[in-house]
């Protein structure tokens, strides 16, 4: 059997003051291209189908389209809601569009119900698990307290009693340990959100949504897809893919990547004013449209740097300088900005800075469990 997997569509996203609508109209007709090359029997869509909750009249339209298109190939279709979404939303009209062989994962009560498909080799079951937290596993385990990320995992787990003798594929939306982020991704608390990867024992593939870039946790079938585009200039080297997934007899998975073209690259250049405006080294670097980031090193700033710039660079979204000025006043661009790192990183640091020592292990875990608290309260 041969899925699609797909995640972090994050439709409706806007960067700066540019709307992505267009380029994710582009890169999803690119994907239909990819899917009738593969002729694949599913395409499973692991959360994150838009980028907010109350998703823009054209987002919505643009995935109406895209399932729309999928149905039509006669394909099994299977989407989960991810940290972005509404589950509501992604679970409106379920019932009715299951028949037609799109299967939208329902709000988390307290059940996962596979979706089972055969084969040559028997039947493969699909278990749709949306983004969850503790607390929404708490609810039908009221005798669980205090669960972390993993242990809810393995309590909704548990409840599936898969048949490991048999072929599973779980789809979900979780941040897996290990797995390198990017800029664009939510970051928790204290690194709260953290599932270990061992509760997916049971799982001949796990097609996971949340992290950015493609990339495999532990296991070649634990597998992040990534964005089918980039959404921050972290991401600027990466090379985006569809990943394609065949299962054979029990045991046997082949997983590998189909990239990704863009109608827009995104990328960062460097250099001087003088060095960036000279045509030899942007006609040897990049397109007009990209969206474009410009690391300046001169020492003075350039007086209205950004218009002259675009005049080049029509799709420029950000001019930083790395210069002394900005290293001095500990600015350097590639650095950690405060925003960027954790309250409990950023707890820690100044805890040092004013006690000249760490935290000991035991006031790192009663700050580790108080953010906990506080985070699950606000959400």
């Amino acid at each position: 059997m041969k899925l699609i997997h797909l995640s972090d569509l994050h439709l409706g996203k806007r960067l700066k003051e540019y709307s992505l609508l267009e380029d994710q109209a582009y890169i999803l007709k690119r994907i239909l291209q990819i899917i009738d090359d593969e002729a694949p029997d599913g395409v499973m869509i692991a959360g994150d189908v838009y980028d907010k909750s109350s998703p823009s009249a054209e987002a919505v339209s643009l995935f109406d389209d895209f399932l729309s298109r999928l149905a039509k190939r006669r394909l099994k279709v299977f989407v989960i809601s991810g940290n972005h979404d509404s589950p509501e939303r992604i679970a409106f009209g379920g019932r009715i569009m299951g028949e037609q062989g799109v299967y939208l994962s329902p709000v988390y009560d307290g059940e996962i119900r596979p979706i089972t498909l055969h084969d040559d080799y028997g039947p493969v079951h699909l278990y749709l698990l949306p983004f969850i937290k503790p607390q929404h596993v708490r609810r039908f385990h009221e005798d669980r307290e205090n669960m972390s990320y993993t242990e809810a995992l393995q309590c909704v787990i548990d409840d599936m009693q898969v048949n490991a003798a048999e072929r599973n594929v779980l789809i979900t939306h979780q941040f897996v340990t290990g797995a390198a982020r990017s800029e664009s991704e939510e970051i928790s608390v204290g690194g709260s959100d953290n599932v270990d990867a061992s509760v997916f024992a049971p799982f001949d593939y796990v097609a996971l949504g949340h992290i950015h870039s493609p990339q495999s946790c532990g296991s070649p079938t634990i597998r992040y897809c990534g964005t089918p585009l980039k959404y921050s200039f972290s991401e600027a080297k990466d090379k985006k893919s569809v990943t394609v997934v065949e299962l054979r007899q029990k045991g046997e998975v082949e997983v590998r990547a189909v990239e990704l073209l863009p109608k827009r690259d995104m990328v960062e250049l460097k250099g001087s004013f003088a060095q960036v405006t000279d045509k030899s080294f942007y006609e040897n670097t990049t397109l007009p449209e990209d969206y474009t980031r410009i690391i300046l090193t001169d020492e003075t700033d350039i007086p209205d740097a950004f218009a002259k710039l675009r005049q080049i660079y029509r799709c420029l979204m950000s001019l930083d300088y790395d210069n002394t000025r900005t290293r001095t006043n500990a600015v350097i661009l590639g650095g950690t900005a405060a925003d960027e790192k954790s309250p409990f990183t950023l707890f820690g640091e100044l805890f040092e800075l004013q006690n000249n020592r760490p935290m000991t292990g035991e006031q790192a875990a009663f700050l580790q469990k108080m953010i906990e608290s506080i985070w699950e309260d606000a959400q």
